[in-house]
């Protein structure tokens, strides 16, 4: 069943629809939207089980994709270019290779069309994160610092423990809780690492009907190398742009390049 998404929107001009990744939401992204609303019209839905969009049960890319499709329709976007980071990344291509008359340009930020599964330490830190988060009794506490302090000893990267406090707010009850569903994305988590990958792109591939630009953060390895040659049998005419001193979080870590390359893309 799709749903409505919650959404921001800015600027005037082309359309251009912004999805966030895992735990992320359209919040993430303001910043890089008043960078870009001069261009374009900017479209920053919150996707299912984010940020102040419904929770459902499930969490599929074809959920997303729906999902989507609906909100295309609901906006009246004949035409838009979609810009997808990590998760969003790959619902970006799945939803460009099912509606490609509806895409101007796709571009992908740090994510490869690939299995993530087979990835043990990627993995692993995922399923840390999501079990401390479902672990945390946040009924209990009664401070940002005191959620803070728990997932500290257990993640040691303090920008990472301050991007998901911002995902905290407190409902209507007063107690603390996290804007994404824990449990649902826990038991999807396999699902969203693996699908979206070469296997699925095998009777779509190759597609020329819109221009690809995949960006990179150097300093990440989710786009290695050795992916290239997988992106270039899909896109052969896919553009790379690589940005020196980012990690996977390269919107956030190199904003002024991460803009550039995404002016250089449209």
């Amino acid at each position: 069943m799709t749903i409505n998404l919650h959404f921001r929107k800015s600027g005037h001009g082309p359309a251009l629809v912004i999805l966030h990744g895992l735990y992320g939401a359209s919040d993430n992204w303001i910043s890089i939207a008043r960078k870009l609303e001069e261009q374009f019209t900017v479209f920053i839905p919150d996707l299912r089980n984010h940020g102040h969009s419904p929770h459902t049960s499930t969490h599929t890319y074809q959920d997303m994709v729906d999902d989507l499709f609906h909100f295309f329709n609901d906006h009246h976007l004949k035409k838009a270019t979609i810009l997808g980071h990590s998760m969003g990344g790959k619902l970006a291509m799945m939803f460009a290779a099912e509606y490609p008359e509806l895409i101007a340009g796709l571009i992908v930020a740090d994510i490869s069309p690939k299995r993530y599964d087979y990835d043990l330490k990627t993995v692993l830190q995922h399923e840390v994160i999501l079990g401390l988060m479902e672990e945390l009794n946040m009924v209990a506490v009664t401070s940002r610092k005191e959620i803070d302090y728990f997932l500290s000893e257990k993640l040691k990267d303090s920008a990472l423990r301050q991007f998901f406090l911002k995902n905290i707010h407190r409902n209507k009850e007063g107690y603390f809780e996290w804007k994404f569903n824990v449990p649902v994305l826990r038991h999807a988590l396999n699902s969203i690492m693996s699908e979206v990958n070469c296997d699925w792109f095998a009777d779509r591939r190759p597609i020329l009907n819109y221009p690809v630009t995949f960006i990179r953060g150097l300093n990440s390895d989710y786009i290695t190398d050795q992916d290239i040659p997988a992106i270039r049998d899909i896109y052969p005419e896919a553009r790379i742009i690589d940005i020196p001193d980012a990690g996977h979080w390269l919107h956030a870590e190199q904003p002024e390049k991460f803009i550039e390359a995404v002016l250089a893309s449209v």
